[in-house]
């Protein structure tokens, strides 16, 4: 049985810092929250959606970030959502090298993950 598609990502984040989370992967992002399971609940962490992308942020205990390994979301408005992070804080990374089709950069997640931006060309 092969595997078709993915039913979500899991980003790591330290315990009790959900609303920095929120913060950046709503309002930065614009993905929207989603309640997660009653019996997940007391694990901490939050979920967010849009569309078929779900992300769930999950606490680890022994919290490092992914300084390299990193998901990369399709977006539109790039140079909007790259502004709208500097303005907030976030670090983002100068330009990568660059990918034929598309523009794309790096930003940091409130607890240092990397997060890669791809806005295809149209």
């Amino acid at each position: 049985m092969p595997v078709r598609a993915i039913d979500h990502i899991l980003i790591a984040m330290p315990a009790g810092r959900e609303r920095e989370a929120r913060a950046f992967y709503q309002d930065v992002l614009g993905l929207t929250e989603i309640a997660k399971p009653a019996e997940l609940v007391a694990r901490g962490g939050c979920w967010f959606r849009n569309g078929a992308l779900t992300v769930h942020l999950g606490v680890d205990k022994n919290f490092v970030p992914a300084r390299k390994a990193h998901p990369a979301f399709i977006v539109d408005g790039l140079r909007d959502i790259v502004e709208k992070a500097g303005r907030a804080g976030y670090t983002v990374e100068d330009e990568d090298e660059p990918i034929e089709g598309c523009d794309r950069r790096h930003v940091q997640d409130p607890f240092g993950n990397r997060i890669e931006l791809i806005e295809p060309h149209r």
